[in-house]
């Protein structure tokens, strides 16, 4: 029997007009021709999707001492449709992904080194590494392309650094750039962004750290791992 393919679907849903970002955290929404202030569940620039008059899909949250009603959790863009801007549903859908590869132990947010890796996992006395980045920023000049990070993250070069440390130590790593697009197969580091990601990818690589990109499908009000590229060989030779 084939094994469910990773799966988030958002219940209590309702559509949207994005009007305008208020800070990293919050955003005002049409919702039904009343403003509505909403919690932005993604802290990075998002400047490409959060435009006014875009399509929005917020989940109504059922915490009633929130104080924001909604949580903003994608946004249409018409070459790509749907995409998932939800920052905690990269890891959810990687510890489904996990979790069904018969792994002895799967613990999540593991501290290694000065790092906290998103997952450690064991199987048979061998040591496993994951670092999850979510990927929402297309590179519209390259269809199929996706671009990270969209926000410089000294936090993610480290990490990094750290995979291939471990990598070195005999742990078997792997850098999981989640997909929250539809069409988008590969990520490229965002060297306009941040230079240093680039070079700390590919010497990551190098090392024995797995490039892996899991392709995904986006609905208003669900996203799903569909398919999976491993892109290690790419960085190795860059």
């Amino acid at each position: 029997m084939a094994k469910q393919k990773p799966v988030i679907i958002y219940e209590n849903t309702v559509s949207g007009t994005f009007v305008r970002r208020l800070n990293r955290f919050t955003a005002e929404v049409l919702i039904d021709g009343q403003t509505e202030i909403v919690h932005i569940k993604n802290t990075g620039r998002l400047q490409e999707l959060l435009v006014p008059k875009a399509k929005v899909t917020m989940q109504k949250t059922s915490n009633p001492n929130r104080k924001t009603e909604y949580d903003l959790i994608s946004v249409y863009k018409p070459k790509l449709k749907w995409v998932n801007i939800d920052s905690l549903a990269p890891n959810a859908l990687m510890k489904q992904e996990l979790m069904s590869r018969n792994y002895d132990l799967v613990k999540p947010e593991y501290n290694y080194g000065e790092s906290r890796i998103d997952f450690y996992m064991e199987r048979d006395g061998e040591k496993f590494l994951t670092e999850v980045k979510g990927c929402t920023l297309a590179d519209d000049l390259h269809p199929g392309i996706g671009l990270f990070p969209d926000a410089p993250t000294e936090r993610g070069v480290k990490h990094l650094y750290e995979l291939a440390k471990a990598a070195k130590e005999g742990h078997h790593c792997e850098v999981a750039f989640v997909i929250q697009m539809n069409g988008i197969h590969l990520v490229f580091p965002n060297e306009k962004t941040q230079p240093e990601f680039k070079t700390a990818l590919v010497d990551a690589a190098k090392l024995g750290v797995q490039i892996i990109c899991y392709n995904c499908h986006v609905e208003a009000n669900s996203v799903k791992i569909t398919s999976v590229v491993v892109d290690t060989a790419r960085f190795v030779n860059m």
